[in-house]
């Protein structure tokens, strides 16, 4: 097949629904990194907050991930148009409502409740709006694509993320300068909201080869079923490994830096991981394209794992940035890989189901990485004064987790159809 057929092939594989979710999605990931990169050190040095609190804090963000499993099945009871558009709504109301902690306007709130549980159900709210988009996108991923140009699809989906991922922290700094740090989370806030009216003038329901919505019945059935699946389960609760140790880049790498390395260094360091997915994700998805889809999420995961060690070996804010750099060569070996895969595990009419259970050790990963990454950063940086102690943690849990997935993958997986494998 020459390059323009493969090009007319590609502009032919995807509906309208493809482009408007996937686009919807580089905004709210816009939003989600201002904020989540702006998050530790907002409630460090402006909520007073201690490194160990704040680590925990900033955890809770994930939570978002952990209700993508529920997200899933409702986004296929309700279509993706409809959860698409309320998932929005929630989301700009709740980013407006953490940056205002600290307003005039919120002292009643404040003076009515301790700081501790406000804040933690505030960072619990966003999780609902989140909850719906990832599902919707992914789903409306794997129903507006044709069967040969999915995995392209997905490369699509995943590199205009990082568009998001990248854009999220420079924005998130530049306002952070400009305008104050509380002001982060309302631009965030407006990105979404705009969003919101993109999904209800353009999103149109992508076609199902699979029939209608399911009934409410048949998506708690689906649910159950999945549930009810042990190695696929086992498989999510292993994977959580991999983002215990991809977010101590939001959660304490921030702080180390800032604490440890150069206090001058500000958000946009974060940038280096989603410009690497958006510069080389169609490169290693090329390279990567004959490797069975397990052995890729195996080999990301370690890659990620070992990448920490740079850091360890010399703590400067240029070693910092090719520790993300290598981080992110793992993701982007794994990460399209696992959602190909995952998808292609799910019967007809449960991709939302299954694609919500896809994000599950994403939450999982965030909130045990939340409490991990504090309790490291006080004991090795507080109490013993041995920081760099921090990423020998990181890096154990890290290779540990490619180590069961390989034994899993030797062991106990099934792999569904030839395709999964």
């Amino acid at each position: 097949m020459t390059l323009s057929e493969r090009f007319a092939e590609i502009r032919a594989g995807f509906e309208r629904p493809f482009w408007v979710a996937n686009i919807s999605e580089l905004f709210e990931r816009l939003s989600y990194y201002a904020v989540l990169a702006s998050l530790a050190r907002y409630l460090h040095e402006n909520l007073n907050f201690s490194v160990e609190q704040a680590g925990s804090l900033t955890g809770l963000f994930g939570f978002a991930w952990i209700v993508a499993a529920f997200g899933g099945s409702l986004a296929d009871r309700m279509g993706f148009r409809r959860a698409l558009s309320l998932a929005y709504l929630i989301l700009s109301g709740s980013y407006f409502l953490i940056g205002s902690i600290g307003s005039t306007w919120f002292a009643p709130m404040r003076n009515a409740a301790p700081l501790v549980p406000l804040v933690t159900f505030l960072l619990i709210l966003p999780a609902f709006g989140a909850a719906l988009v990832k599902p919707c996108v992914v789903g409306t991923t794997a129903q507006a694509s044709k069967e040969n140009v999915r995995s392209i699809g997905y490369s699509i989906y995943y590199t205009l993320v990082n568009v998001g991922g990248a854009a999220g922290p420079y924005v998130g700094s530049w306002v952070h300068r400009h305008w104050g740090v509380e002001n982060v989370f309302r631009v965030a806030a407006l990105s979404v909201f705009v969003m919101f009216f993109a999904v209800l003038l353009f999103f149109k329901e992508p076609s199902r080869a699979d029939g209608p919505s399911v009934s409410l019945l048949q998506a708690a059935k689906n649910f159950g079923t999945v549930l009810s699946n042990p190695r696929f389960m086992l498989f999510l609760l292993i994977f959580s490994g991999y983002w215990i140790v991809y977010w101590q880049e939001f959660i304490i790498l921030p702080l180390y830096i800032h604490d440890y390395i150069n206090p001058m260094t500000d958000e946009r360091i974060l940038m280096t991981g989603p410009l690497t997915v958006i510069s080389l994700q169609m490169v290693v998805s090329l390279l990567s394209r004959k490797m069975p889809a397990f052995t890729a999420i195996t080999l990301g995961t370690l890659i990620s794992a070992l990448a920490w060690v740079i850091l360890i070996v010399h703590p400067t804010v240029l070693m910092a940035i090719v520790t993300l750099f290598v981080i992110s060569l793992g993701e982007i070996t794994q990460s399209p890989r696992y959602y190909e895969y995952v998808s292609r595990l799910a019967p007809a009419g449960q991709q939302g189901t299954y694609m919500g259970f896809a994000f599950l050790p994403i939450g999982i990963g965030s909130l045990i990485a939340g409490k991990f990454g504090g309790a490291l950063a006080h004991h090795f940086g507080e109490v013993t004064h041995q920081p760099q102690r921090i990423w020998w943690a990181v890096t154990a849990v890290g290779v540990a987790t490619a180590g069961l997935l390989w034994i899993y993958d030797k062991t106990l997986r099934t792999g569904g159809t030839a395709q999964a494998k």
